[in-house]
């Protein structure tokens, strides 16, 4: 056999290697087949999930379609939507809104003092309930005035609040506290009336105190009607705060809404009425989500 024979051009050597280079990769059967259980089996595990968004925005698609048929002829039919701001109004001025310092300040405040006073009143309520739930005698003490207290409305506290406190803003932070504070306390302390006695005879019998009764014990039970009472006293104090805004603020998002009638502005009004829908379903998702946390033992 002949040198050249043996002898291969480097361009001939080097094709089969360009060519392995460039073929496509294929994917090995087994890992699509892994890949595709584990599509299946996320599927699953949030089919209920992603049928509650799914019917969700449906319905939001509905309700924004019929605002809109609604607003544009005019229906009269025992409401009146002849001054109702339309879906497209109501959206040149959220394009306007958030480009306003103001609106975002506005904004700002409301949240600053739904912090506040629902920080407060849950730092007092919670433990307060617990008491009030473990001993006889406060309860006994406690209840009557906070039943007294509990069915008045916010806008009733609004004259009283401007007395008891020196400024606006304390007066409107402590009228959020109190809208916030009666739902916390009642469902705290129908959380401690529903734990199991039997849990605590076993915890005595195995030689736990009173504090560790209420760490391990009283606390965890009563943590989901806690986080029930943390739920509801959001709405309400989102509710209280803006009845307080809208009569005694200078600002908020009550008084930005206030303001919108005063001056005529309909797609203003429309919305503040969704700024603060927004902002209190973000809160009250926030609290599930830090509920879930802290129950973990509660998920699905």
């Amino acid at each position: 056999m002949s040198s050249s024979a043996l002898v291969r051009h480097p361009a001939e050597a080097e094709a089969p290697a360009a060519a392995a280079e460039q073929a496509p990769a294929v994917t090995p059967p087994h890992q699509t087949a892994t890949f595709g259980a584990m599509a299946a089996r996320w599927y699953r595990l949030n089919k209920g999930r992603l049928r509650a968004i799914a019917v969700g925005s449906i319905s939001l698609i509905v309700f924004l379609v019929a605002w809109h048929l609604l607003t544009k002829y005019r229906v009269v039919f025992f409401v009146r939507f002849t001054n109702v701001p339309s879906p497209l109004a109501v959206y040149d001025s959220f394009k306007r809104a958030i480009h306003d310092p103001m609106f975002l300040m506005h904004v700002a405040l409301s949240c600053r003092r739904i912090l506040l006073g629902f920080t407060l009143a849950a730092l007092v309520a919670v433990p307060l309930g617990l008491v009030m739930g473990r001993f006889k005698l406060i309860h006994e003490m406690i209840f009557p005035v906070s039943e007294v207290l509990r069915p008045i409305p916010a806008i009733a506290w609004v004259p009283m609040a401007i007395m008891l406190w020196p400024t606006n803003e304390q007066s409107i932070v402590f009228i959020t506290f109190l809208g916030s504070f009666f739902p916390i306390l009642v469902n705290t302390l129908h959380g401690m009336t529903l734990v199991d006695p039997v849990l605590v005879r076993a915890a005595r019998c195995l030689g736990a105190r009173e504090a560790a009764i209420f760490r391990e014990v009283y606390f965890p039970a009563s943590l989901p009607h806690i986080f029930t009472g943390l739920t509801v006293g959001m709405g309400v104090a989102w509710v209280s705060l803006i009845a307080a805004e809208m009569i005694s603020g200078q600002y908020g998002i009550g008084y930005f809404t206030w303001e919108a009638y005063s001056l005529v502005q309909y797609s203003d009004i429309a919305l503040g009425m969704i700024a603060i829908g927004v902002l209190g379903l973000t809160s009250s998702l926030l609290i599930r989500a830090i509920g879930r946390l802290v129950m973990p033992w509660g998920r699905a």
